[in-house]
């Protein structure tokens, strides 16, 4: 593992040879899973023609994640899933402490399903997370851990704390040695996708012809392109990792061809400000993603302005795809981008927002999607 240096200069990596790559999908029990869950509905995928207007694109659809299972973010689809699938291996009455680090939402996630299971969680955060965050994960029942540190520090202090049985670490970003949770975790954001699937097809549109996703250590990404590259035949959308200035792991990655880990800086984009891509998710991110771009924090707020004043509640890193977009269609390169993404003119695009306001209270945490 490399690490580079900040701030790095290139905000634009391409690979449209992404487009022609294939693995396997995700399994489909967890769709039959979330279907099965009280009060689990699919979230809104709004059509905003402005914005089709704005980008010289056929449709722009945003889907809406700032209330998935009564919790402001998409990050209950991965907690949700992997707990089942840690309780599944257990019986019934063997003791369980579910362990997990967070910017916020990942952590809540956990706790919200721990207490539907009736069992304890332990949530570690990492310097500068809003009390009112921490507040909701204590709410949940579950135990808050402060570390004096970032986000990676919170992960290594969770890990120890899960070393010994009964406890259990539920992360949402791998290490060569820990995957099989953070698979679970990652198999459990393919129900958004199906979703989108179904939606588009309601509103007689095209599929995606560019997906847009904001990438911390590229879990969510992953979901994506495990889902859009595991089709047969027919074509395959253009996936877009948008990451921010102070935190383009996956670019950088992508760039060099090999992993590396950068050094992070302030951003309000904080549930993406990630400085190394999970383990897990690089495999797929090198081969499936056709595109990154690195957007700042003005970008972001600019973007969650814009769509607020369209009706649609987003927070910094959700907004972040809509930046993504705007920098990769939008300058003097726009023609070249385009082509590299395969984009004509009737082109629909789907922009992810992952998470509303209500998780982002003043500094706007989040979590490393």
């Amino acid at each position: 593992m490399h690490t580079t240096p900040s701030p790095r200069p290139v905000t634009w990596f391409a690979r449209p040879a992404a487009r022609s790559w294939r693995c396997a999908p995700a399994p489909d029990a967890v769709r039959r899973f979330h279907a099965g869950q009280p009060g689990h509905v699919p979230t809104p995928l709004m059509e905003l023609p402005a914005l089709a207007d704005e980008l010289g694109v056929g449709r722009v659809f945003v889907k809406d994640e700032s209330c998935r299972f009564g919790l402001p973010a998409f990050k209950a689809l991965g907690a949700s899933w992997a707990v089942h699938r840690i309780l599944a291996e257990r019986a019934p009455q063997d003791p369980v402490l579910l362990v997990t680090a967070t910017d916020g939402n990942h952590g809540r996630a956990v706790a919200r399903m721990a207490r539907l299971a009736g069992r304890p969680a332990h949530v570690f955060v990492p310097r500068g997370v809003h009390p009112e965050a921490v507040a909701a994960i204590e709410a949940e029942g579950a135990r808050v851990t402060r570390v004096d540190g970032p986000y990676d520090a919170a992960v290594r202090r969770a890990a120890g704390a899960a070393a010994e049985p009964p406890a259990v670490l539920v992360q949402d970003t791998a290490w060569p040695g820990y995957e099989e949770i953070p698979g679970w975790i990652v198999e459990g954001y393919a129900t958004l996708f199906h979703e989108i699937d179904g939606q588009l097809r309601a509103a007689s549109a095209e599929p995606p012809g560019l997906l847009a996703v904001p990438v911390g250590v590229g879990s969510l990404a992953q979901a994506a392109v495990t889902h859009y590259r595991s089709r047969p035949g027919g074509p395959a959308p253009a996936v877009l990792a948008v990451e921010p200035v102070a935190a383009a792991c996956v670019l950088a990655s992508l760039v060099r061809g090999e992993p590396v880990t950068v050094e992070t800086g302030e951003t309000a984009m904080a549930g993406l400000n990630c400085g190394t891509p999970s383990s897990l998710a690089w495999p797929s991110l090198r081969e499936g993603l056709d595109a990154a771009v690195a957007v700042t924090d003005a970008d972001s707020a600019r973007a969650a302005s814009d769509l607020a004043a369209l009706g649609l509640s987003s927070g910094p890193c959700g907004a972040a795809s809509l930046a993504g977009v705007r920098a990769a269609l939008a300058g003097a390169d726009a023609g070249e981008r385009r082509a590299a993404l395969g984009l004509g003119a009737s082109a629909t695009l789907v922009l992810l927002s992952t998470e509303g306001t209500a998780a982002n209270p003043a500094t706007a945490p989040g979590d490393p999607s």
